[in-house]
């Protein structure tokens, strides 16, 4: 595997790609690595290959489904048993029902592995504080502990850093650092029902309407209800 100093964790989303972009500036080329684990809104997977090659990182796709589909279901992993996807903001409770169970534990601990062989320096993955209250493994509590677990698990190895720079931040303050780096919005993917177009309505979505609007950046995502 060529020699890489950074393993990102990029889903094709906003705030991983915009992570993308940045530590391909802070480290040169990078690995990016996105996870298929049977996700509804798995379209998300193709533009983090399209960013992938438009910022010049080399990208691997890891297959996680036969996992996925032992982690039950919720309304981003649960399409065939009829979980539909809640709409609203990511504050109201129904966005529990998007909760993975030990998503981000499971992809960090893929790409830990990874960046210990290739002997790479820092493993970063883009949560950011807007996720604290729904997700148990964007919090910093998580981060805290993935960091503990890879120490022993890694003991003798190569061992990588954890990087969140994003951890303390809005999706706002995200939108504003792309915009100055020149992210694809455009081709990055958010709406958990992964139709044609976002559908502007769950709590994603929403999120990334209020982030665009907060930050003074154009949206050029083209919504199915038609506000663009």
């Amino acid at each position: 595997m060529k020699a890489h100093r950074s393993v990102v964790v990029v889903s094709g989303g906003l705030d991983s790609v915009t992570l993308g972009y940045s530590m391909q500036r802070e480290y040169g080329p990078s690995l990016w690595l996105s996870f298929d684990y049977g996700q509804r809104h798995r379209k998300e997977l193709d533009h983090a290959e399209f960013a992938a090659h438009e910022v010049g990182a080399d990208w691997r796709l890891v297959d996680l489904t036969t996992v996925g589909a032992l982690l039950g279901a919720d309304a981003l992993t649960g399409h065939a048993n009829g979980v539909a996807v809640p709409y609203g903001h990511y504050a109201h409770e129904s966005m529990r029902i998007t909760v993975v169970p030990n998503r981000n534990a499971i992809m960090l601990t893929v790409a830990y592995g990874v960046a210990s062989a290739a002997g790479a320096e820092v493993v970063a993955i883009g949560i950011h504080g807007g996720d604290h209250y729904v997700y148990p493994d964007c919090r910093p509590a998580f981060v805290d502990a993935l960091v503990a677990l890879e120490a022993q698990s890694l003991i003798g190895l190569h061992t990588p850093r954890l990087h969140t720079p994003f951890l303390h931040l809005t999706k706002a303050d995200i939108v504003a650092l792309g915009d100055h780096l020149g992210v694809p919005f455009a081709h990055t993917w958010s709406c958990y029902e992964g139709e044609q177009l976002h559908c502007g309505k769950c709590g994603t979505c929403v999120e990334r309407r209020e982030a665009f609007m907060l930050a003074g950046v154009v949206d050029r995502t083209l919504y199915r209800d038609g506000e663009d």
